[in-house]
């Protein structure tokens, strides 16, 4: 099962109708996020920060401009890191 195919079967599973497919393009955008958020801020912090992005989605955000911002908040932090 391919994670596209895996991201279907749970958008079915929850019932989240009405929605359009999820397209690899998708999949890869919230699989950057959690990279970006478990290797400059925390392991932890991925799933929090997907899962964050998915409730802004939801609220009526930008997938594309939120994973954005997500990511350089995540990628400033380890900047930051690096500096302390």
């Amino acid at each position: 099962m391919t994670l596209v195919e895996w991201a279907e079967a749970v958008r079915s599973e929850l019932g989240l109708t009405g929605t359009e497919p999820l397209r690899k393009e998708d999949v890869d955008r919230v699989l950057d996020l959690a990279r970006d958020a478990a290797h400059s801020v925390a392991r932890p912090a991925a799933p929090l920060t997907t899962y964050l992005l998915g409730v802004a989605v939801g609220q009526g955000a930008d997938p594309d401009e939120a994973a954005a911002a997500l990511s350089r908040l995540a990628l400033a932090q380890a900047d930051e890191e690096d500096r302390a």
